[in-house]
C-alpha cells in the first residue's frame, strides 16, 4: 500500500484482526512517528492515534468475518504524516456523509477535516477489500 502521495518515511504493521490490536496499532505508531522526529505533544499526535485506533476498532468489529488480519500503513515528512488501516472486507463506508453523522466515522471524519488533513478510500485491485488513507499537516 503507497501513501496517496510520495513521503520519505514508511512502516507496515500486519495484525489479526482482534480487538488487542487496536492498542498494538497505537503503540507501534506512537514508536514509529517518534522515530521520525514526531514527538509526543506534538498538535497533530493524539488526533492522529484517535483517528488510527477507531479505523483499526472498525476493521477489528466490522471485517473480520472476511479479513482475518489488518494491514495498517504508516508514512511520514517533514510536513506531513500518513497512515492506512487495510481490510479485506468489500465494504467502503462513505467518509464524506459520516462527516454530518455521528459515531465513530463523523468523529474520524471532524478531526481530519479539522487538522487541514484528507481521508480517501482506495479499494483493493480485485474489490475485495480496501485501505482508508487519512493524511494530515504537521
Amino acid at each position: 500500500m503507497k501513501p496517496p502521495i510520495p513521503l520519505p518515511y514508511g512502516s507496515v504493521l500486519v495484525c489479526p484482526a482482534v480487538p488487542a490490536s487496536v492498542s498494538l496499532a497505537r503503540r507501534t505508531a506512537q514508536m514509529t512517528f517518534t522515530s521520525w522526529g514526531i514527538r509526543p505533544g506534538h498538535p497533530v499526535l493524539d488526533a492522529a492515534l484517535l483517528i488510527l485506533s477507531e479505523l483499526v476498532t472498525n476493521s477489528v468489529r466490522h471485517a473480520v468475518a472476511l479479513s482475518p488480519q489488518v494491514t495498517v500503513t504508516y508514512a511520514g515528512g517533514p510536513d506531513t504524516l500518513a497512515f492506512a488501516v487495510h481490510d479485506r472486507h468489500p465494504h467502503q463506508p462513505a467518509l464524506h456523509a459520516a462527516a454530518a453523522g455521528s459515531g465513530g466515522l463523523a468523529m474520524i471524519m471532524e478531526l481530519t477535516l479539522g487538522l487541514g488533513g484528507t481521508a480517501i478510500i482506495r479499494s483493493d485491485a480485485d474489490g475485495r477489500g480496501k485501505s482508508i488513507w487519512i493524511t494530515l499537516p504537521l
